[in-house]
């Protein structure tokens, strides 16, 4: 609608200088020193959310850190759309790799690069300036509310316990997720679902002290080669998962979603240079996209033990450790999975070390139907704002509270992403290109318009 484009060009700078405002909030929810941090950018949103037109919004404390609710009602007997994001990040380390502060946002070429710029900060509030541009343009078809939790990126511990005590004021038709990404501008696409998670932390013990490496060397076990002798034996030789009973409940993928995936542009050589490798490396028998879609993984995310300041020092550890975690499939349990990787690294430890082993969190992997109302209007949606109809395709990552959801509120989740997959989600130099930022801004409402109308 013309009326939403020329109010969106009018404000496109100042919708970009509040993105810019709330992206300098460090809003790390993994570390407790960004505390007070949290709860100041949960009142930013607030405010946000209140210029934007709401007609109510409350911050909700948790045992961890707060929920930002707010509605729109227009009339009650109109579609409710429940909007779901959240306004933690990721920690930024390691900081030396960043080329700006990750907490200093500056746009170059087109993008830009801070942490949370795309996930989520830069997603959720496409929602939150798409809201305003209908209330100030007369045009909202549908009630809005909105859930904004400030623990997503820790596995979302306390908005379970939320939705479960305010189903009735969640209440909703369906729920948009902006928390995902799309294969490009030019090959707009919808994710149909995301993988479950299952996060662990193993240490590995061995001598009561460090031990001089010379003299104790050879007699001793080194728990850090213990522990890499470990994680190697997860896989075989075709990098399939050796965990027992891992794939048990693993919902193979058809022969058609896996053309439907191939249909999709993929360029092998681009996607390793971009990442700078020489090759590619996944279980073997399925494709690059397949790997980080449908199927489960086990993948490394942290490992230490030892020395390791400046210069040399010649120890044999007395502790090594690792986080690990694992993306899982359709009809995968995270509990499940937690509870046999927890069981296997105790099991093959050699009597010459002690291994314990705790979860971190999990999430369970979830499934939208392309024949839903809520996908069909995202699909319209986009279609009118991109001229191209999206491809339907699976995520790689992992949107802990979506079965949940379900679960609670009985009602569909449609993923309407507007990120890219190379926008250093979790890692140094996170961006969020100008042009997706605003193109959702103008797709957002046609979804609203659709919706209503469906």
């Amino acid at each position: 609608m013309q009326v939403w484009k020329d109010y969106q060009e009018k404000n496109k700078d100042r919708f970009l200088n509040e993105l810019l405002d709330l992206l300098r909030i460090p809003s790390v929810s993994a570390k407790a020193e960004h505390k007070t941090d949290m709860q100041l950018c949960a009142e930013a949103v607030q405010q946000r959310l209140i210029e934007a037109g709401v007609d109510k919004v409350t911050i909700y404390p948790t045992d961890g850190h707060p929920i930002v609710y707010a509605e729109k009602i227009i009339d009650p007997a109109k579609p409710t759309v429940l909007v779901y994001g959240h306004y933690d990040v990721q920690p930024a380390e390691p900081l030396e790799l960043w080329k700006s502060g990750p907490f200093d946002p500056v746009i170059i070429d087109g993008k830009i690069f801070a942490r949370g710029s795309c996930d989520d900060k830069g997603q959720v509030y496409m929602h939150v300036k798409a809201l305003e541009t209908m209330v100030q343009t007369n045009t909202l078809t549908t009630n809005i509310k909105f859930c904004i939790e400030g623990e997503e990126e820790v596995g979302s511990p306390n908005l379970g316990k939320f939705v479960t005590a305010q189903k009735e004021l969640l209440k909703a038709d369906c729920i948009l997720i902006s928390d995902t990404a799309m294969l490009s501008l030019e090959t707009p696409s919808i994710d149909t679902g995301v993988r479950g998670l299952s996060y662990i932390e193993v240490a590995v013990t061995g001598p009561n002290r460090d031990l001089h490496s010379g003299v104790y060397g050879g007699a001793v076990a080194n728990p850090i080669t213990i522990l890499a002798k470990m994680i190697a034996s997860c896989h075989d030789e075709n990098n399939h998962i050796t965990i027992p009973g891992f794939y048990d409940d693993v919902v193979e993928a058809t022969a058609e979603e896996r053309k439907l995936m191939a249909a999709a542009p993929f360029n092998e050589q681009e996607y390793a240079a971009d990442l700078g490798v020489q090759e590619l490396w996944g279980e073997k028998g399925f494709t690059s996209n397949e790997r980080t879609g449908i199927r489960p993984t086990i993948e490394v995310n942290g490992i230490w033990g030892g020395y390791q300041g400046e210069g040399a020092k010649t120890v044999l550890p007395g502790k090594a450790f690792a986080k690990i975690s694992a993306r899982l499939v359709p009809n995968q349990s995270s509990e499940k999975i937690t509870a046999k990787l927890l069981t296997y690294f105790k099991s093959i430890a050699p009597a010459s070390v002690t291994v314990t082993a705790f979860e971190h969190h999990g999430g369970e992997p979830y499934m939208t139907p392309i024949d839903s109302k809520a996908y069909q209007a995202a699909a319209k949606a986009i279609t009118t704002t991109f001229g191209k109809e999206p491809i339907p395709v699976r995520g790689g990552g992992s949107i802990p509270i979506c079965s949940l959801f379900e679960k609670e509120l009985g009602i569909k989740i449609v993923f309407m992403g507007f990120g890219l997959d190379s926008d250093n989600l979790h890692s140094p130099n996170e961006k969020f290109n100008l042009e997706n930022y605003y193109k959702g801004i103008e797709t957002i409402p046609y979804f609203h318009k659709y919706f209503s109308e469906m």
